[in-house]
């Protein structure tokens, strides 16, 4: 009888925790548009000077968040404070030559390099020229290691077809020169050591190729020669490595019964930072508009825990830098987890949700990209869309959820990184904002702040049903094995 009675003690303990969570719509409602707005004017102004990852207005933008999460009273989630720190390893350029049989070129008038490449001096006797027309079986039989190789710059596909034939050097043919304006004489890089050691790479003027070739570089040349030239190319770079640091940051909102199991809601706060002293690029949509969604989705989040209808699982609000320069801070997180992967429900990622895409088709005002939601878990499309069949009443569009798609959006994102994991995720998404994106002119007054605030409100349903159900989502459905 007693082992009786503390059974039905734990069944009633376990209804009881359940039965706490109540109606989620009192808490979607503060998510309003006047604080969204009020947040992004902050995230998105000049103070933070565009917030590039490693510098002095990415750390603003970090300390900001920071201090909302403290405001709100989460924990910290990177041991004793909030910040995941992470390296940044910047290759800044000390000195660059370029010498064709014996003769110097000039730098930015004649030549440009790489500065992420081999601190090294390298001389070739013999230059191999591809041009733009070689098709992929005819470049299949070059052997090209250890060659310095010469093709028209902007032949992207030919150019990663490359990065497997153990080239030394590669010398790109472009016509922007003489250059008004430089180049960045600097480069950063998330780790130090790297699997494999890319090509030495210097773009030259047309000038450079002719005295390679001791011929003029026209069209037809470009598009059907093939073959080795005799040459003297000397090629020399020193630079000198710097180790930065940036940050991810993390706060926690402890789960009850299922604390043990985590559900992330991310955003990326960084972005592309200043062009000299006046030209702030200010990203705004990308991804202010997810970094505040992610501070008033936190915010409704503790209100409901405040009135006793807390989460069951713990809801991790993570920030991450470096999406910009290749998705850096959310892979270092991948590859440093704070917890558990394996015990991770799954990732609501939010990258652009302030803005409409004037190139869709139908309605531009009450529509959201999901991307993902049909992959790692069968589970996770019906609960998105059963939240905003209840709540939002957004129209989910899936165009980019494609793996295959040519824009390749369900790689260019920080959940990408959890994907990678197994940790099934979605992500919110508004489309390419045309001329602004990426450009200075994606600033705060150009935001549809009441859209932006029932997209954050669809993602807090969702993460309401995450949180709560009594399962983890499972992990069911394979990845496409796609190269990002």
């Amino acid at each position: 009888m007693r082992t009786l009675f503390i059974f039905s003690l734990a069944l009633l303990s376990l209804s009881a925790v359940a039965q706490k969570v109540g109606k989620p719509e009192t808490y979607a409602k503060t998510i309003t548009a006047a604080d969204l707005k009020k947040h992004l004017y902050i995230v998105a102004g000049a103070e933070m000077e565009g917030r590039e990852t490693a510098t002095a207005g990415q750390r603003k933008a970090a300390a900001y968040i920071e201090s909302e999460f403290k405001r709100l009273g989460l924990q910290p989630g990177a041991g004793s404070g909030y910040q995941q720190q992470y390296p940044v390893y910047q290759d800044s350029l000390l000195e660059a030559r370029l010498e064709v049989n014996g003769t110097a070129f000039a730098l930015n008038t004649d030549f440009n390099a790489n500065a992420s490449g081999l601190d090294a001096t390298m001389r070739f006797s013999e230059v191999t020229f591809l041009p733009s027309g070689l098709t992929a079986d005819s470049m299949n039989a070059l052997n090209l290691a250890g060659k310095l190789v010469m093709m028209q710059a902007g032949g992207g596909m030919q150019y990663a077809a490359l990065q497997g034939k153990g080239i030394a050097a590669i010398l790109l043919i472009s016509p922007a020169y003489p250059r008004t304006t430089p180049p960045m004489l600097r480069s950063q890089m998330l780790y130090s050591f790297r699997k494999s050691i890319t090509p030495q790479s210097f773009t030259i003027s047309p000038s450079v190729a002719q005295a390679i070739l001791k011929t003029s570089v026209d069209s037809a040349r470009l598009r059907t020669d093939n073959k080795p030239y005799k040459a003297d190319v000397l090629l020399q770079l020193k630079k000198q490595t710097t180790e930065l640091q940036s940050s991810n940051v993390l706060g926690v909102l402890p789960g009850s019964d299922l604390k043990d199991e985590y559900l992330f809601i991310t955003a990326h706060y960084d972005h592309l930072g200043k062009r000299g002293d006046s030209i702030i690029n200010y990203g705004a949509d990308d991804d202010g508009s997810g970094t505040v969604g992610v501070l008033e989705l936190a915010d409704a989040f503790v209100q409901a825990k405040k009135r006793g209808n807390g989460p069951r699982r713990t809801i991790v609000f993570m920030t991450v830098s470096g999406e910009e320069k290749g998705l850096w801070g959310s892979e270092y997180y991948g590859d440093h987890p704070l917890f558990p992967l394996e015990k991770t429900t799954a990732d609501l990622n939010i990258d652009m949700i302030g803005r409409s895409d004037s190139s869709r088709k139908g309605d531009t005002t009450n529509y959201v990209y999901v991307v993902g939601d049909d992959k790692i878990s069968s589970e996770l499309k019906p609960i998105s869309e059963a939240a905003n069949a209840k709540y939002t009443k957004l129209e989910l569009d899936y165009k980019f959820n494609d793996p295959n798609d040519r824009n390749r959006i369900y790689y260019r994102s920080d959940h990408y990184n959890f994907a990678k994991n197994g940790v099934p995720i979605i992500f919110y998404y508004d489309g390419m904002l045309g001329a602004d994106y990426h450009r200075p002119t994606d600033t705060p007054d150009k935001i549809n702040y009441p859209l932006l605030a029932k997209r954050a409100q669809l993602v807090f349903y969702t993460a309401w049903d995450m949180a709560n159900r009594p399962q983890m989502l499972k992990r069911d459905t394979p990845l496409p094995k796609l190269s990002r």
